[in-house]
């Protein structure tokens, strides 16, 4: 019996920064290359065939999203980027910045036919501003929502799906040990939950996250909670191997 088509993950993690003289910058990822490499055994094992790429400059990260245009692609592209980030953008290792509405244009329809129906999947572990999340204490029967700052949501491409380390204007946690999201979504991956559609997968995650997961040390206490965004016109089981 023939084993299906393999489908395509990249995965990008810059670890060492320096700036656009060539000296380096303080900010160095310490867990992130580990956990980059745990999560590319990991989509391995579902059947993907994986990508690994560490410390790319902002124009070689370009570069490798316009190289998917040219790939084979099974039924799914999965992307995991992990760096230092902001609002909108995520950093290269020489400190320039990536928009991320570049990278989703890369791979929209007009400039790659070839992913055109092909559910495309990316998890972004980066800071996206600079404040701390201190939590909130949990409810029921609670008054009206209060206005909040998911309207500013980035807008992504059809048959597009992006979970987010944090909310916008937060910053997203590392340590040695690896990130908080990362590390929920390995857990997800490598247990049972992983034949879950991707938007149940996603919910899990973000529990794991927001119950089970808080900042040490320094800013002992601080919570993160991942963001689902999705322009999914199905539901999807991209981790059912």
């Amino acid at each position: 019996m023939s084993q299906p088509r393999q489908s395509r993950a990249l995965v990008i993690v810059n670890t060492d920064f320096c700036s656009s003289d060539g000296n380096a910058v303080p900010g160095t990822r310490r867990g992130a290359r580990r956990e980059a490499e745990r999560l590319s055994k990991t989509l391995s094992r579902l059947n993907y065939q994986v990508e690994l790429m560490h410390n790319k400059t902002a124009k070689e990260i370009e570069e490798l999203y316009q190289q998917e245009c040219g790939r084979e692609h099974g039924d799914y592209f999965v992307s995991i980027i992990s760096s230092h980030g902001e609002q909108g953008v995520i950093f290269g290792c020489d400190s320039e910045p990536v928009k991320l509405t570049r990278v989703f244009q890369i791979l929209s329809s007009k400039e790659c036919p070839a992913l055109t129906k092909i559910p495309k999947i990316f998890f972004i572990q980066a800071c996206r501003g600079a404040e701390f999340d201190q939590g909130v204490v949990v409810e029921c029967d609670s008054g009206e929502p209060e206005p909040d700052g998911f309207s500013d949501y980035l807008s992504i491409p059809p048959q597009t799906a992006v979970m987010f380390a944090c909310s916008p204007g937060y910053v997203a946690f590392l340590n040695i040990c690896g990130s908080m999201f990362l590390q929920a979504l390995l857990k997800a991956l490598e247990g049972e939950e992983r034949h879950l559609a991707l938007n149940r997968l996603m919910t899990r995650v973000n529990g794991e996250v927001a119950f089970h997961c808080q900042a040490r040390g320094t800013y002992q206490g601080c919570k993160e909670m991942p963001c689902f965004v999705t322009n999914l016109l199905q539901e999807v089981f991209p981790f059912a191997a």
